[in-house]
């Protein structure tokens, strides 16, 4: 008999000031993550720098059961929002023994943060070179202090593979949501979502949250032509043609769409089209040229291109992973 395998270990740093919320994200998004035998798929562990308690911003003191040794036990490695006023954001300053402690995270695992935590990532030097966000009150911040960052100020996180960043506070589930999704699919973390009576997948990125001086018009909307695309994403479709169906010219629709979206109409169509071909991966037995054709990426070359851009594999080894007894074809 096959013994299944172990759950996902996963340690949550927390530091002074950490975020009570967000600390407590990880726990409740992977502990409703379980196989078809209720077998938890996620262990979680709370640790400190040095296995003491830490403040926490919401006025009281947090005891984590773990110190340092749950970084070298980890598979992911989270570290959780800290206050955004506090030291590492404002002064650069790390907490004593950080960088030690993280010398013990073994290279294979994953490394996240939630929110502000990304100024903890990026003194320890871990995002250099590539892109990454947080919270968008603190974008200009960390883009003029880390040059080396290509930091983004509309999305809700950035997965770079070994190395994950989310923007502030319900960002940290979508993230969670989203390493569900790619360690079991994303049945498994629609599963997960419908336990915690949240979102699956939130449309666009946090610009749509973005303080502007000038307010968009109340009675324009995006929401009626975002809901026919999801509809017929097997269709083509074109900027204008989703712009007529929000009774708006090409130019006042594409700028519409970025506000409440984040992301450009081609991008979001796109994207949408890419989570519908994944699902159908999943779900059923179709060929991959048939689930190009109902996801509207045209052809299956189109669709592998497109899935290796995002996910960096082919359909073939995409539903492999995640259908094994699947008969696969492409």
């Amino acid at each position: 008999m096959t013994l299944p395998a172990r759950p996902h270990r996963v340690a949550v740093l927390a530091l002074d000031d950490v975020v009570p919320f967000e600390l407590g994200v990880p726990h409740r998004i992977f502990a409703a993550a379980v196989d078809d035998a209720l077998r938890p798929r996620y262990e979680v562990r709370v640790c400190s720098v040095d296995g003491g308690p830490v403040r926490a911003s919401g006025g009281f003191t947090v005891v984590p059961d773990h110190g340092p040794e749950a970084l070298a036990w980890a598979d992911t490695v989270i570290v959780a929002t800290i206050d955004p006023d506090g030291l590492v954001c404002d002064v650069r300053d790390l907490p004593a023994g950080l960088p030690e402690a993280f010398e013990r995270v073994r290279p294979e695992a994953r490394i996240v943060s939630f929110c502000s935590a990304a100024f903890v990532l990026a003194e320890l030097g871990l995002l250099d070179g590539r892109s990454a966000t947080t919270h968008w009150v603190l974008t200009d911040r960390m883009r003029e202090r880390y040059p080396k960052i290509d930091v983004d100020p509309d999305v809700l996180f950035v997965d770079e593979g070994r190395i994950l960043t989310s923007a502030g506070a319900g960002a940290a589930v979508d993230l969670c949501l989203h390493l569900v999704r790619l360690d079991h699919g994303s049945a498994a973390a629609n599963a997960v979502a419908r336990r915690c009576v949240v979102p699956p997948w939130r449309d666009g990125g946090q610009a749509q949250f973005i303080e502007r001086p000038v307010p968009a018009e109340a009675d324009l909307s995006t929401t009626e032509a975002r809901a026919w695309a999801l509809a017929n994403l097997d269709r083509p479709m074109s900027i204008d043609d989703l712009a007529r169906r929000a009774n708006m010219s090409r130019r006042s629709f594409t700028r519409r769409f970025r506000e409440e979206t984040g992301q450009s109409p081609a991008q979001w169509l796109t994207r949408q089209r890419v989570e519908h071909a994944r699902q159908l991966l999943e779900s059923t037995d179709l060929t991959v040229d048939q689930i190009a054709h109902r996801s509207g990426l045209g052809t299956g070359v189109s669709l592998r291109q497109h899935l290796r851009a995002v996910l960096g594999v082919s359909p073939s080894a995409y539903r492999k992973t995640f259908r094994s007894g699947a008969a696969v074809a492409g």
